[in-house]
């Protein structure tokens, strides 16, 4: 009985690492504001080519439910959620406006 325990707690802990993996990889898509476009955020890109872990964005710099972050360009700016990294200097800035299509797909 002791090893089906054991065996039963090791299969829950092997699928729910290997769902959290899955999860990274989905982008979050944000809805389009006025005229710019949308914005897809590939967790792909940020966390396994970048190197990012789930800690270092969550829960600071962003909530881990989906919609609990209202994102404005302003707060950016400010440095407070994208912008934090994308000042200029760790990556692209988003106050640049090079940088629009780099986020914002039409």
């Amino acid at each position: 009985m002791k090893k089906l325990t054991v065996f039963a707690l090791a299969v829950i802990m092997t699928l729910s690492f290997a769902s959290l993996s899955f999860a990274l990889k989905k982008d979050v898509e944000f809805p389009a504001v006025g005229d710019e476009g949308k914005v897809v955020f590939s967790h792909e890109n940020h966390t396994e080519k970048k190197g990012f872990k789930c800690p270092d964005c969550h829960p600071g710099l962003f909530k881990m439910k989906k919609g609990g972050d209202k994102l404005t360009m302003a707060d950016m700016e400010a440095g407070k959620n994208c912008g934090a990294c994308h000042n200029g200097e760790k990556a692209f800035a988003v106050k640049s406006p090079d940088s629009c299509p780099k986020c914002h797909v039409k």
